[in-house]
């Protein structure tokens, strides 16, 4: 991701669910059989903090004399917040081979509160009234989570830090670019510089759908790697992203998983049209853009896999 010579390029699989090689076991994966005797894979782990109020709110804040109460559930030094059995892990982490991913934010929505339908439509209607009060909200929450981000590297070092933001749907982001770099972008400031001085250089905006609007915004900040999941192709094709915006933007995933759906040609032209061109640029790491689903058959997740080494040894 530093646009370097590299030995071979990784195999990050987001795992398998239990339920999915259960159907596979009926469709030809041997009984106690292991997918990783099968291919190489490169172990891909993060780190998930516990970011959410506690106790939980019953109601958030409607004004800006109601933040103490969020405040006072946002405390850093909770060690409660940390994974379960946090020194062992740390133990284990410091002579890891592998790579580690630390997701410090839960992105705009669940920072506001948003769980279902009535507090999206309070959040809305924030952003129109009292677009201050959301400000402050986020802010509250970006230093809170630059704050116990902060502990966590008294502990370890990681290779990425991750923002997830469910912020968007097909057409585009929820709000506008501009109400976005206004209000919540400034939030990731204080963890940004946290990460900027623990020396993490790959910053990742993790999202859904089609953020290509927001993608201006988030290199300006300092992000400097997508990683886009279940995307509208259409509008999140990787070739024309790397087109736009060239190196200042890494990418992550990229191929369409709806193809292990369609049989090995269409799986073969996914890989073999946007696999090459990608990696010759560097700063890319290949994958499909989801978790493999119960619907997807066995033989054609096979010939995805070798198809896609094929393609990368060459």
């Amino acid at each position: 991701m530093r646009y370097e010579a590299v030995d071979r390029v990784p195999f990050f699989e987001e795992g398998i669910r239990k339920e999915v090689l259960k159907i596979w076991r009926r469709q030809g994966l041997a009984r106690g059989s292991d997918l990783s005797t099968m291919f190489s894979y490169d172990r891909l782990e993060h780190i998930e903090l516990d970011l959410d109020p506690r106790p939980g709110l019953k109601k958030w804040p409607s004004s800006f004399s109601q933040l103490d109460a969020l405040r006072q559930r946002l405390n850093p030094e909770d060690t409660r917040r940390l994974p379960w059995r946090w020194r062992r892990k740390v133990r284990k982490w410091r002579n890891r081979d592998h790579v580690l991913m630390l997701r410090v934010h839960q992105g705009f929505f669940l920072s506001m509160g948003v769980s279902g339908w009535k507090r999206f439509k309070e959040v809305i209607r924030l952003l129109i009234k009292d677009p201050e009060l959301v400000r402050e909200v986020m802010m509250v929450q970006g230093r809170f989570a630059a704050r116990l981000t902060e502990r966590l590297f008294e502990d370890v070092d990681i290779d990425a830090a991750v923002f997830v933001e469910p912020i968007c749907e097909n057409r585009g982001p929820l709000i506008s670019p501009k109400m976005y770099e206004e209000l919540v972008l400034p939030s990731y400031q204080p963890l940004l510089e946290v990460l900027s001085r623990n020396g993490v250089e790959t910053i990742i905006f993790l999202s859904f759908t089609n953020p290509r609007l927001l993608i201006p915004s988030i290199l300006k900040w300092g992000f400097n790697c997508l990683w886009a999941y279940e995307v509208k192709m259409e509008a999140m094709d990787y070739q024309d992203l790397r087109r736009e915006f060239g190196r200042d933007l890494r990418l992550i995933g990229g191929l369409d998983l709806d193809t292990l759906h369609r049989g090995k040609k269409a799986i073969r032209r996914e890989i073999e049209e946007k696999v090459p061109p990608l990696l010759a640029n560097g700063g890319y790491i290949p994958m499909v853009d989801g978790r493999v689903r119960e619907d997807i058959p066995f033989d054609n997740y096979i010939y995805y896999r070798r198809t896609l080494e094929k393609v990368i040894q060459g």
